[in-house]
This record gives structure tokens, sequence and C-alpha cells, in this order.
């Protein structure tokens, strides 16, 4: 099966060797998203919420040049660096799930790209 590789202006380009998203059949596998601006490259700031927020716009702008949006995502991994923050990210990440939301794991680890304090992948499907 092939695929297609997705690439959005309106999201941050990738830090590494890696594509933003990757399109095979009906599915979109996003690689995760941090709270980095697509203008600047830079952690928008250091409070989780506005990374949190950067983290969500970054994700829609992938789907967006998929053709694709919030509703079409089956699955998404959160990845925290303290669950403390389980509650601020929660809440930012409610308001683009109203709806059927997806499956969900949320994941503490020790450390993310850039020092950010959350990150987000998904899996969404046409």
């Amino acid at each position: 099966m092939a695929k297609k590789i997705i690439k959005s202006n309106q999201a941050p380009a990738p830090i590494g060797p890696y594509s933003q998203a990757v399109a095979s059949g009906e599915f979109l596998f996003c690689s995760g998203q941090i709270g980095l601006s697509a203008k600047t490259g830079e952690v928008v700031s250091g409070e989780v919420k506005e990374q949190a927020e950067q983290v969500m716009s970054n994700i829609e702008a992938v789907l967006k040049e998929a053709d694709m949006t919030f509703d079409h995502v089956v699955k998404t991994t959160i990845f925290l660096t303290n669950m403390a923050d389980f509650a601020t990210v929660n809440e930012v990440y409610g308001r683009h799930f109203t709806k059927n939301p997806p499956a969900r794991s949320t994941i503490a680890v020790a450390g993310l790209p850039k020092g950010v304090k959350v990150e987000v992948e998904v899996i969404a499907r046409r």
C-alpha cells in the first residue's frame, strides 16, 4: 500500500528525520506535536496550558492539510512530563473532542523534546 507524506506550513517543521504525518489507505498517522510555533519554531511558553493549546492547533493544521478534522481522529496518545498537568491538558484537549471522543492513552515520561511539558500524537481514519 502506498504512503503519502502530509506537510502543513501551518504546523511546525519536524525537528528530526520524520514527517508531520503519513497517510496510508484510509488512515492518517500523525507524529507527536509539541507546543512549537509554526512561525518561530520556538516553544510558545513554559506553561502547560499554552503548550497544550499550541499542540492542538498544530494537530488541527496537519489534519486540515490531509482534508480531515478532529472528528476523524480514532486514537490519541498524550505524553506528559508531570501527571499533575493531566487536568489542565484534559480541559484543552476536551474542547476539541466534544462528541464521540477517540480512544486515548496518557503516559508520564521523564522528558520531551525542547523541554516541553506535553506532546500529543493522533491516528485518524476517513
